[in-house]
């Protein structure tokens, strides 16, 4: 990936733009570090197609099964926010996106 030498602020944060004006974020899990660029998946598909194991049933924010500790950066759920409960410092990767370079814990 060709990387410009540009960046936008969303709420303070720095996120890097590709030569495609696409933006992408790290996400740092197991000791192993994962490229998120694209959009129109979730997180729990960015880790699955780089065979990162994250238990699931739903994929839609409704049983909780996929929760993660969440340690640093932001996520957001473009979708609103899940009906499963989740903690403080707990994210379900099956319906959100990173929007700043992430570090999750993966029991």
């Amino acid at each position: 990936m060709d990387i410009k030498l540009s960046a936008k602020a969303l709420n303070n944060n720095v996120t890097l733009i590709d030569k495609d004006n696409n933006s992408f974020a790290k996400i740092s899990v197991n000791n192993i570090v994962v490229d998120f660029s694209d959009d129109k998946q979730t997180l729990l598909e960015c880790l699955e197609n780089a065979n990162v194991e994250v238990h699931y049933h739903c994929r839609d924010g409704f049983c909780g099964a996929c929760r993660v500790s969440l340690i640093a950066g932001e996520i957001s759920y473009p979708n609103g926010e899940p009906l499963a409960y989740i903690g403080d410092g707990e994210i379900l990767p099956c319906c959100c996106i990173p929007i700043t370079d992430i570090t999750l814990e993966i029991d």
